[in-house]
């Protein structure tokens, strides 16, 4: 048309040439998007694949990486990023498994409970009731937890309050595994030596011959116990072997013990450590249901239905719940269901009792530092560690020289060269001239046992919370080192039952429970006729 400017592309008039550019825009628009949108598929794509080691960062996450990019060289304070990888892979159980290694646990306490010949011995402990939070009155408790052991007298308000006067003493490992009369004699002058210690009372030899004391004993370890005050040393663990105990009555070793040493003390009952922590917690926390140990060894006791335990064949009298010891330590024995590792293997065959008590090899205070010696030993013959003065240390070679409580310092540790880590190391572990990346690398070793140690605890509560159907609300009582001073142990615990449990985790409350076994023992003596059949 003449005189009317038309659009080059569209041959419209000028006028259309504002609604051509508008169209353009739209266009240009929409390519971006399209050519983003098929960026982020092929990064999605990316993401996708198998990671090459070069491309896991210290911390196991993945690294921002290009096909086209060569990774950024790793740093000399870093630790092999392919040692690392390779150490997760082998530690690491995710919430999937946690849930397996539950429900399992759950088919093997019901197995427990209806014959003696199951791996969880599930075994009665014929205490029926729990406390009210009312009783009163001074009793004697001897706790025998695993190395360390207490004489205790406990005073009880009558308010759900306590007072405890104790004494702590340590089990040497020749009394470990010298005889048993000699170990028992033992337990028997310190209780001697504490009652003779008070003060207030002015106690002397001859009233310990003519004046009648009750005791709780708090006997941390698997019995056949028939009655309250009568029960039969199954197997020793813990590091204990003393001779002539395995198939005898506990009550009847430290009563003849105490006979040898002329005191009138009388056993009234026999308290494994997991029974007097529920106990002693239900005194304060009456919605307890649970009692776990976590320290130098592992148990767990929990409130069953009498009905549910096929097994017992007695007369409850009117009784409709009993406490069940689990002795879940012996857990999974048959080694079907938790990953084990080459460390495990070595750990379990180098106690007194290999191929048993595996589940207390991966998670309590006595096990988790020998784990660790043996990772490190290992890295040393492998080169992907302690370079420098590895092959110098004789202590890393001694069997269970890296004790738990190193492992517990070294989580602690978060100074920027790892001092601390340095000083364990060095100073007790004599390795000389250790490497930041070194110390990396340890602390994340400690991090990876500890962790998965605080995992598998969590499955087994999930585990007895769902056999007892209380995910609407239980508080569970736990005693021991680990679970009150290991870092991150507790709250580890809490993040893994509510990947098993889900929102019903907010319902378990974990509770530490302080001086559990030996309040709860006496508890358990000076109330026998009320709280047991």
């Amino acid at each position: 048309m003449d005189g009317i400017l038309t659009c080059p592309l569209c041959t419209l008039p000028t006028t259309g040439v504002a609604i051509c550019a508008g169209l353009f825009s739209l266009g240009a628009a929409y390519v971006y998007i399209n050519n983003q949108a098929i960026k982020k598929a092929q990064a999605l794509a990316a993401a996708a694949q198998p990671v090459p080691l070069t491309a896991v960062k210290a911390d196991g996450s993945r690294a921002s990486y290009s096909s086209d990019v060569s990774p950024a060289p790793q740093s000399p304070d870093d630790p092999n990023p392919a040692t690392l990888f390779r150490l997760q892979q082998l530690f690491e159980v995710n919430g999937d498994k946690l849930s397996q290694i539950a429900k399992h646990m759950v088919a093997e306490m019901k197995k427990g409970l209806a014959t003696d010949e199951a791996t969880m011995k599930m075994i009665p402990t014929h205490v029926v009731r729990r406390p009210k939070g009312d009783e009163t009155g001074s009793y004697l408790a001897l706790d025998l937890g695993g190395t360390n052991f207490r004489v205790c007298e406990v005073i009880l308000d009558g308010r759900g309050g306590t007072r405890v006067r104790q004494s702590k003493h340590t089990v040497t490992d020749d009394l470990k595994s010298g005889t048993g009369a000699a170990l028992f004699d033992f337990f028997a002058e310190c209780v001697k030596s504490f009652l003779l210690a008070d003060d207030q009372k002015n106690i002397t030899e001859a009233d310990l011959h003519s004046t009648e004391y009750k005791l709780g004993f708090t006997f941390s370890f698997a019995v056949n116990q028939v009655s309250i005050n009568e029960g039969y040393l199954l197997t020793w663990n813990k590091g204990f072997s003393a001779s002539d105990c395995v198939g005898k009555d506990a009550v009847v070793l430290l009563q003849d013990a105490f006979k040898r040493k002329k005191m009138n003390v009388s056993v009234t009952a026999l308290v494994n450590d997991t029974t007097g922590t529920l106990v002693s917690h239900a005194y304060t926390a009456p919605d307890t249901y649970v009692g776990v140990i976590l320290g130098t060894g592992t148990n767990a006791a929990y409130v069953e239905k009498i009905e549910n335990i096929v097994k017992y064949k007695k007369d409850p009298h009117g009784a409709r719940d009993m406490i069940i010891n689990t002795e879940w330590g012996a857990f999974d024995d048959e080694m079907v269901v938790i990953p084990r590792t080459k460390y495990d293997h070595k750990v379990d065959r180098g106690t007194a009792h290999s191929k048993s008590w595996t589940f207390e090899k991966l998670i309590s205070g006595m096990y988790l530092g020998e784990i660790v010696r043996y990772i490190l030993a290992d890295l040393v013959k492998t080169g992907e560690i302690y370079i420098v003065g590895g092959s110098k240390s004789k202590t890393l070679s001694v069997p269970y020289a890296f004790e738990t409580a190193f492992m517990s310092r070294i989580e602690r540790d978060h100074s920027l060269d790892l001092s601390d880590v340095r000083t364990v190391l060095e100073d007790l572990m004599h390795i000389p001239n250790t490497t930041l990346a070194d110390r990396r690398l340890t602390k994340a070793i400690c991090e990876m046992v500890g962790k998965r140690a605080a995992r598998l605890s969590a499955a087994g509560v999930a585990a007895i919370v769902t056999k007892m159907n209380k995910l609407d609300g239980c508080t569970v009582g736990i005693d021991g080192s680990l679970f009150e001073l290991y870092p991150h142990f507790s709250n580890r615990m809490r993040d893994a039952l509510h990947e098993i449990l889900g929102f019903s985790a907010d319902n378990i409350v974990l509770e530490q429970a302080r001086d559990g076994s030996g309040q709860g023992a006496a508890l358990i003596a000076a109330l026998a006729g009320k709280l047991t059949n």
